[in-house]
């Protein structure tokens, strides 16, 4: 069974900066984000070029339907907490993608694979996409 991939909108928008939201098709194939992920990225005046081209080509998917699930804890945005909640009703692997420490912690204590965008940009070094991470972090 292939992994669900779900990203929060932080990763987004940082890979967006150094032009490295395409790294996430090339490592993972297909992404998916909530629809309060995708609402956040569309509320700042986003999706930025990248992302929205993503999603116009079909690898990034902004998933519908969701429904709601338990009360969200206050120390997580809504987009975190509903890639937490997706996260947690997906039978089968999952990656998620997030940057918030705090919202990161929560996704270990529900027993999921979490990484940020720092671990994108190492995997991406690893795989041959870009020549220095730490060309990336600088422009981060």
């Amino acid at each position: 069974m292939a992994r669900l991939v779900l990203t929060d909108a932080s990763p987004l928008v940082g890979l967006a900066r150094v032009d490295g939201v395409e790294w996430l098709r090339r490592l993972f194939g297909r992404v998916e984000m909530t629809a309060a992920v995708y609402e956040e990225l569309a509320a700042a005046g986003r999706p930025e070029p990248a992302v929205a081209q993503a999603l116009a080509i079909g690898w990034l998917v902004s998933r519908r339907g969701e429904g709601s699930g338990p009360a969200r804890p206050p120390h997580l945005g809504p987009g975190e907490w509903s890639t937490l909640v997706a996260a947690r009703r997906h039978r089968g692997p999952v990656l998620v993608l997030m940057d918030d420490r705090l919202a990161r912690r929560e996704a270990r204590a529900q027993g999921l694979t979490v990484a940020g965008t720092a671990a994108v940009v190492g995997m991406a070094q690893a795989r041959g996409l870009i020549p220095s991470a730490r060309d990336v972090f600088e422009a981060l």
